[in-house]
């Protein structure tokens, strides 16, 4: 197991990617396009492969902010129900990114404090 620790939380880190890179609820996007997102941006355990971040996505749609629209051994597809904003959280002082009639609640999991 790695010592590695992300300078920003990883589940930031993807809100971060959809929201500059897929914040847009006509089109879709995977799991996969956001993971290597993830690793160009080199704040990652180099050691993590696509399927050490399902949980998060899984956290993404649990949220209501996208929908799992199918699904090809590791690959998720996935589509916005509403486009997302940017936040800031006060609490831990991280930049974060919602949808808009997602529960305004930090979604970093050290935090999750109200916005």
């Amino acid at each position: 197991m790695s010592d590695f620790i992300p300078k920003v939380p990883i589940e930031l880190q993807i809100r971060r990617i959809i929201y500059e890179k897929f914040n847009d609820i006509d089109a879709n996007f995977t799991n996969d396009q956001v993971f290597e997102a993830l690793e160009s941006g080199g704040d990652l355990d180099p050691l993590w492969i696509v399927d050490d971040t399902e949980s998060f996505f899984n956290k993404i749609c649990d949220s209501g902010l996208a929908r799992n629209i199918a699904q090809n051994f590791t690959t998720i597809y996935l589509k916005l129900f509403e486009p997302m904003q940017e936040f800031h959280c006060d609490a831990c002082r991280y930049d974060i990114c919602l949808g808009v009639a997602e529960e305004k609640r930090c979604p970093n999991s050290a935090c999750n404090s109200l916005i």
